[in-house]
């Protein structure tokens, strides 16, 4: 029998599937994504 996944259990997979489309997105638009690093917002080119 399946285990029935918890709704924080939901929300990380809706989460980590969110963030993929939008890696996605911005690898094929060429535009920067911001992230955190090092304790700073940096804009990173993501190459298609």
């Amino acid at each position: 029998m399946k285990k029935k996944k918890s709704l924080q259990d939901k929300a990380v997979i809706a989460l980590k599937q969110a963030v993929k489309e939008v890696v996605e997105r911005h690898r094929k638009t060429g535009r920067p994504l911001a992230v955190w690093e090092n304790g700073k917002v940096v804009r990173k080119r993501l190459i298609k």
